[in-house]
């Protein structure tokens, strides 16, 4: 389905029924079918609800505006548009930091929030000659390739590596630029300090982009009510690497809260 926000249509995809309802957010090369394995087990108990961000997928792809804050302002776009009352926000690496600033201001109806190998609300910090790689990790199908064996631990079949690939070089120019030249370096530490609700934090062990480490360090003790779970033997793309261990974690964390 699509949801307009002004002059801007975001491709939805919702589907699933339960309260609260549960607010993808894909990460940087990412699309709302990241989530595909993640829903088809969580759609049986709850709303699930995955959007292509601005520039990925086939939403519309403005020229700039890819700051966090117009991120934020879709997410709770889509939210406000689909009328709902309760929901919980479920952010993965870049959609992390983007749920961290959308809870930050404490929106009606929100009440947990699980992050993915969330993005730290600090600045990103990696060395130059990473930060180059990063900038051009969507070049191509080479680079975007490479992208996907970096971020991963696990081997993923085929028909995944394709998706991930035709989502990666399917994105923006200005989608692509901005993350890895200034929204990834955008110090939201103050922001994610005001969060209130339960949050459960989730990383792969082998985690070579957000590890567990810079969780515990930089994410954990600026969120206040969170909690890490590690997933063993997996790299930074959760969604599909461990789909059904993540879901499962997500489902006990929803279950404790409100059942």
């Amino acid at each position: 389905m699509k949801v307009s926000l002004g002059n801007l249509t975001l491709n939805v995809v919702d589907t699933g029924a339960g309260d609260p309802a549960l607010v993808f957010l894909h990460y940087w090369g990412g699309s709302a079918r990241t989530w595909n394995q993640v829903i088809a087990t969580l759609r049986h108990s709850y709303r699930c609800i995955a959007y292509d961000q601005r520039g990925w997928g086939i939403s519309d792809a403005p020229i700039d505006e890819y700051e966090l804050k117009d991120l934020a302002d879709d997410a709770f776009g889509v939210i406000e548009a689909l009328g709902l009352k309760r929901y919980v926000l479920v952010g993965h690496s870049m959609g992390g930091k983007v749920s961290q600033l959308l809870a930050s201001r404490k929106p009606k109806g929100l009440e947990a929030m699980v992050l993915v190998a969330p993005a730290s609300p600090f600045p990103q910090h990696i060395p130059e000659e990473a930060k180059q790689a990063q900038i051009h990790a969507y070049d191509n199908r080479e680079t975007a390739l490479a992208a996907v064996t970096f971020l991963t631990a696990r081997k993923l079949d085929q028909g995944t590596i394709e998706q991930l690939i035709e989502d990666s070089l399917g994105g923006s120019p200005g989608a692509k630029r901005a993350w890895p030249t200034s929204a990834a370096y955008q110090d939201i530490s103050g922001d994610a300090s005001k969060i209130a609700v339960p949050t459960l934090v989730v990383v792969g062990d082998r985690d070579p982009q957000d590890p567990e480490e810079q969780q515990r360090r930089e994410v954990l003790p600026v969120i206040a009510h969170s909690r890490l779970e590690v997933v063993s033997e997996c790299g930074h793309l959760l969604p599909v690497e461990q789909p059904l261990s993540l879901a499962s974690l997500i489902g006990a964390f929803l279950t404790e809260l409100f059942k």
